[in-house]
């Protein structure tokens, strides 16, 4: 049996972290929640459910493609429910899940934390530019 090299040790180290990146419960859900779109339109149904119409004109930077690409994101994790109406035009509601209404207390937490501290994190970016 060969002695493995300094390059094959890293790499299977490597490997085994991002093994274990991917796993991690934390990381996957501060990758989906971190995702450009996504605070906005869970503030948005936080409120109550909403049509889509209603949900473009407050995500008004989002293009079609990427708000329809967020609530599919969202709706396969359980985040939120797509209704389909029986109208014609079919008329598409949106309204958070319990699931979805238990990461608002989260969300609302982290968003007292920025408020507070944004100022500081500013400062730091800015000295740490500077030096």
């Amino acid at each position: 049996m060969r002695p493995r090299t300094a390059a094959q040790r890293r790499a299977e180290a490597r490997d085994a972290h991002q093994a274990r990146f991917a796993d991690c419960p934390t990381n996957r859900l501060l990758e989906r929640v971190g995702e450009k779109w996504v605070a906005v339109v869970l503030k948005e149904l936080a409120e109550g459910p909403c049509h889509y119409g209603e949900l473009a004109r407050a995500v008004a930077g989002a293009t079609q493609k990427m708000l329809t690409q967020t609530l599919r994101r969202l709706e396969r994790d359980g985040l939120l429910t797509r209704t389909v109406g029986p109208s014609v035009p079919a008329r598409v509601r949106y309204a958070l899940t319990p699931l979805g209404q238990s990461l608002l207390p989260v969300l609302a937490a982290v968003t007292c934390w920025a408020e507070q501290h944004i100022a500081e994190v500013d400062r730091a970016r800015a000295a740490y530019d500077g030096a």
